[in-house]
């Protein structure tokens, strides 16, 4: 999770400096299809066949919803402050506890609700309704709700596919479906241009890789907030790189978002450990 993190924030900066020149509908595009190009030597090593599956419907949903957040989150990435735009994404674990209490039947308790309520106060304070509130804070905070989803699917998808398999039919479905907004903003990269949609793509593969592996192998919702990690990463660049600085109500709300799922992934792993305690106990009671 930490190295899938990594990926996507070299992939952030490299949306922020595509955006100069090319329409994020475009992006998104080159995006789907230079990560393609990059996962099918990784596919197809060892003469290996293409992966198959028996859920393609889940694949369209899964990629219907996921090219939205996309759209959204390079949205942001390219139009807000760095810091400010990965912030709001912070929100994406809070919808994932939530939906996988309401969808996935885990068992959140009343402290991991207590941490989520105290995430959107969080939210709020970047937000500032009526002050520093400007609408592309929300396509930031719906590209989190909609990535949120996206994480659930995924795990789902990953007790009936092998975690290359997603990605591979994700990316299948994403080409042609980012194609279509994306002709209606064509416009022909330069040669810089390319080379920054390139490096988008191929760390936008690598991070996805990483991260499905990582869905597959624990909670969702203890994984999540590793993510946190990109926050100092993307505002040391954003500061070195484009000039810009952090002010106190997103590091204040961030800090907020971050404390309340910090302490949602503390209670997870807690948990964990104590239901793989009490597993060989319970395994050891004579039946009655």
């Amino acid at each position: 999770m930490l190295g899938s993190t990594l990926s996507f924030a070299m992939m952030a900066l490299a949306i922020r400096y595509a955006t100069a020149t090319v329409p994020t509908t475009e992006i998104a595009f080159f995006r789907n299809l230079f990560g393609l190009a990059a996962l099918m030597p990784l596919i197809l090593r060892r003469g290996r066949a293409l992966p198959r599956t028996r859920h393609v419907g889940r694949y369209l949903v899964r990629t219907s919803i996921g090219l939205v957040a996309m759209l959204c989150g390079f949205w942001a990435v390219g139009h807000l402050p760095l810091a400010q735009a990965v912030s709001l994404s912070y929100a994406t674990p809070l919808f994932v506890t939530i939906g996988a209490a309401l969808w996935l039947n885990e068992n959140v308790r009343i402290r991991r609700w207590l941490a989520v309520a105290a995430g959107f106060l969080g939210v709020m304070v970047i937000l500032r309704p009526g002050t520093g509130f400007t609408p592309g804070m929300i396509v930031a905070l719906l590209g989190a709700f909609f990535s949120g989803i996206v994480a659930l699917q995924i795990k789902q998808l990953s007790r009936f596919d092998a975690p290359d398999t997603v990605v591979f039919y994700t990316y299948v479905f994403w080409v042609p479906m980012s194609l279509v907004p994306a002709l209606f903003q064509w416009v022909w990269p330069d040669p810089m241009a390319w080379l920054w949609l390139v490096a988008t793509g191929v760390m936008g593969t690598f991070g996805q890789l990483l991260w499905t592996r990582a869905i597959a192998l624990g909670e969702v919702s203890a994984l999540q907030p590793i993510s946190f990690v990109q926050l100092p990463v993307l505002v040391v660049f954003g500061w070195w790189l484009f000039g810009e600085t952090i002010d106190a109500w997103t590091l204040a709300g961030a800090a907020i978002v971050l404390g309340a799922n910090g302490y949602i992934a503390h209670r997870e792993t807690m948990l964990l450990r104590r239901s793989a305690t009490q597993a060989p106990v319970e395994a050891a009671k004579p039946s009655e």
